[in-house]
């Protein structure tokens, strides 16, 4: 557990000694001292360094560092001072764009033509520009109505791929004992499919009407929307005998963010502007499974 702020560099290839004496400079610039621990191990897959540093960073400061490891081909994470990665107790995280490839929905509609007024409303929420998501949610999947449910199937065998890292992430996860939980704001048919693929623990997703083998246009009880992934998180925390801050979160866009303040570790995947800005980690580069060497 570290008494200070601790910034890691991420990496797919060596992380070279200019990042270091690009982030030492700018720290000087503002008034920050930086030091590099030079005590690091050898990891098989990724390249990983760490600073620690005194004081606070303002989320300006947080944006230029991040710039700057990206000119130097790295992700940054930052870590809270009093962190403790033993302490760790759950991994919760998104599914469309985060552990997988694609907008489940999106897809869903590229079968029946309407692919493109079904993004630019799933664009559009997450960037956090449409704040209601369960009134996106409700008219994209209106714009489902008719279409066979055998489209849920070839969407899965054909277009969805876990996202690089994600097996060996559930893998470590699981084998650290970690409760993990895959809270979506999709469909419960391809939730369930990743969870006898990945081995969740828990999922909790939307569930799609579906009549006469067709979708009806309707979801089937209460939406699952920022908040009640947020709500599910508490449980597991809950279950675990554990606080919010004993969790690390992973997502992409701004109906992940009441879960990911508070934990742990927050983890943006290829994220939103408005999500990265927040995320104690953004993930551009590495794999989701980099994500267990910010809790070895």
């Amino acid at each position: 557990m570290s008494k200070h702020l601790t910034l890691v560099a991420l990496a797919n290839s060596t992380i070279t000694s200019q990042l270091n004496t690009a982030l030492i400079a700018h720290a000087k610039v503002l008034g920050i001292e930086i030091a590099k621990d030079n005590n690091e191990q050898e990891h098989s897959k990724y390249f990983i360094t760490r600073w620690t540093c005194s004081q606070a960073l303002l989320p300006e400061a947080r944006v230029a560092m991040r710039d700057i490891a990206a000119a130097h081909d790295a992700d940054l994470a930052f870590l809270s001072p009093g962190f403790n990665p033993g302490e760790v107790n759950v991994l919760a995280m998104d599914m469309d764009s985060t552990l997988i490839n694609i907008e489940c929905i999106d897809e869903i509609a590229d079968f029946t033509g309407k692919k493109a007024a079904v993004s630019e409303i799933t664009e559009a929420t997450m960037r956090g520009e449409i704040k209601d998501f369960k009134e996106s949610l409700r008219r994209r999947v209106a714009l489902l109505e008719g279409v066979s449910a055998d489209v849920l199937e070839s969407v899965y065998r054909e277009r969805l791929r876990p996202n690089p890292g994600a097996s060996e992430l559930l893998a470590g996860a699981n084998a650290k004992g970690l409760y993990t939980l895959l809270v979506s704001g999709g469909f419960t048919f391809f939730t369930q499919k990743l969870q006898q693929e990945l081995g969740f623990k828990q999922t909790q997703a939307n569930t799609l009407e579906i009549i006469d083998g067709k979708l009806t246009g309707k979801v089937i009880g209460d939406i699952v929307d920022g908040a009640a992934k947020n709500a599910y998180l508490e449980q597991a925390c809950a279950l675990m005998h554990c606080k919010k801050c004993n969790s690390i979160t992973m997502g992409d866009g701004s109906n992940d963010l009441p879960m990911m303040q508070g934990s742990g570790i927050s983890i943006a995947y290829k994220a939103k502007p408005i999500v990265k800005e927040k995320a104690d980690a953004a993930f551009d580069r590495v794999g989701l499974d980099a994500a267990l060497l910010l809790i070895a």
